[in-house]
C-alpha cells in the first residue's frame, strides 16, 4: 500500500476509533477494539494485539491473529526492546533482529509501540506483525503512536 493511501486509511480508522473508545474508560476494551479494527482494516497486518506489562512481565492481552506467546521472555525480542527503550521499534526483517521471539514463524516484519498510562508509565505494547518483509514505515509509526494514545486518554 502506498503512503498516500495508507495515510488516508489510518486517518479514517483513527476517527472511527476515537469515537468508539470515547464511550468507555476501560483500557482493555480499548485494546480489544483497536486490535480488531486494525487487524480487519489493514490488509498487511498478519497479527495485531497487545502485550500488557504486569508485574514486570509482558503478558498477552487482547489480540487478533494466530495463537500468541502467552508471556514473553524478559528483556528479549522486539516487544521488550520497545519497553526497555521506551520508543517505537520498526523491524523490516525479524530474522535480523537480535533475540527475536518467533511466536509464529510466518511473521517477517514487525512494529511495536509503547502504550502509556495516565502517569506516563508503560502499561502495554502494541505489537503488529506482517507476513511480508518491510511492511511498516514512518506512516505506520506516526498513526499507530496516535492510535495508542486513545487508550491512555479514554473517556473524556
Amino acid at each position: 500500500m502506498d503512503n498516500t493511501k495508507k495515510d488516508k486509511r489510518y486517518n479514517r480508522l483513527y476517527e472511527q476509533l476515537k469515537t468508539i473508545v470515547a464511550k468507555t474508560d476501560d483500557p482493555i476494551a480499548h485494546m480489544a477494539t483497536i486490535s480488531a479494527v486494525l487487524y480487519h482494516k489493514m490488509d498487511y497486518f498478519f497479527w495485531c494485539g497487545f502485550y500488557r506489562l504486569i508485574d514486570d512481565k509482558l503478558v498477552v492481552g487482547p489480540y487478533q491473529g494466530s495463537v500468541a506467546c502467552q508471556e514473553l521472555e524478559q528483556h528479549k525480542g522486539v516487544c521488550w526492546a520497545g519497553v526497555d527503550s521506551k520508543k517505537t521499534i520498526l523491524v523490516p526483517d525479524v530474522e535480523k533482529f537480535p533475540g527475536h521471539i518467533a511466536c509464529d514463524s510466518r511473521s517477517k516484519s514487525e512494529i511495536v509501540i509503547p502504550v502509556y498510562d495516565s502517569d506516563n508509565r508503560i502499561m502495554a505494547i502494541l505489537d503488529v506483525d506482517s507476513k511480508d518483509l518491510e511492511s511498516f514505515n514512518e506512516t505506520d509509526q506516526k498513526w499507530l503512536e496516535e492510535i495508542v494514545k486513545l487508550i491512555r486518554n479514554g473517556k473524556k
